[in-house]
């Protein structure tokens, strides 16, 4: 049986302040990225969410952001250089590491967030300064891509462990970053459209962006955004969706003991 890992961003409250039903979608998906305070989230809510993660068995990973609390990190920030970029995400790994260890769950991946996933997507330099900074931390953990982009050759130039993933509630753009959200064919709302477009992904191994270009490319794990308003029935449907058609619904980086 093929297997597929289903991921949402989580942990994304701050304080007393909640985002999205973290509970909910811990208990449908099998792998979750969590803030790590500089985007959002804070050592509370990443020790809770690390917890609530281990008692159902998925797995987890750091999800660093630029340093814009107010803009949720979807706020691009012109100016940040390489140097910076390493140094803030070594700090968020290392954050979350210690947050993992205090749990008894280690964490599997990095994947960054918003505005700067985006930048790096587009930016060798800023991609290559975040592979740096997860290798110092532990070289072991994964980086989680966008496949086609700087992403996913600076995974493979820094000898890091690759996750493609794909987003079941975004288009993709020419060039195969995201659709700025700015746009009105940038989210997916229905989850049947949804689910429709990951089985093609997937059953085809291409992806395809708002231009009509493909890119050929072997699909380990599908996001949902945890912090839409639709976020736990889309999550749903998709892997009831992916089950029915024969998936198995595994984390692609699994955890360590």
């Amino acid at each position: 049986m093929p297997t597929l890992d289903l991921n949402a961003d989580l942990g994304e409250g701050f304080g007393p302040w909640r985002m999205g039903d973290d509970a909910a979608m811990l208990d449908i998906v099998s792998t979750a990225n969590i803030a790590c305070g500089f985007h959002a989230g804070d050592p509370a809510i990443m020790r809770a969410t690390v917890l609530a993660a281990r008692d159902r068995g998925v797995a987890v990973g750091a999800h660093p952001g630029y340093a814009d609390l107010a803009g949720f990190g979807r706020r691009p920030m012109a100016g940040v250089t390489a140097a910076e970029v390493e140094t803030l995400v070594a700090y968020q790994v290392g954050a979350f590491a210690g947050i993992c260890a205090l749990a008894g769950h280690p964490a599997t991946h990095v994947k960054t967030h918003g505005a700067l996933g985006n930048a790096c997507a587009d930016d060798d330099d800023l991609a290559a300064a975040v592979a740096r900074a997860i290798r110092a931390v532990d070289p072991s953990l994964a980086f989680m891509v966008m496949p086609g982009t700087a992403t996913a050759r600076a995974a493979e130039a820094a000898g890091l462990r690759p996750i493609n993933e794909i987003y079941a509630d975004r288009t993709y753009a020419p060039g195969f970053n995201l659709t700025p959200r700015s746009r009105p064919d940038a989210m997916i709302h229905d989850p049947a459209e949804a689910l429709a477009r990951i089985l093609e992904a997937v059953g085809t191994g291409r992806l395809t962006a708002t231009d009509g270009s493909t890119l050929d490319v072997a699909i380990d794990s599908v996001c949902v955004h945890g912090d839409s308003p639709n976020a736990v029935a889309m999550a749903a449907a998709l892997r009831d969706g992916l089950a029915a058609a024969g998936y198995a619904i595994r984390p692609a980086a699994p955890g360590r003991t």
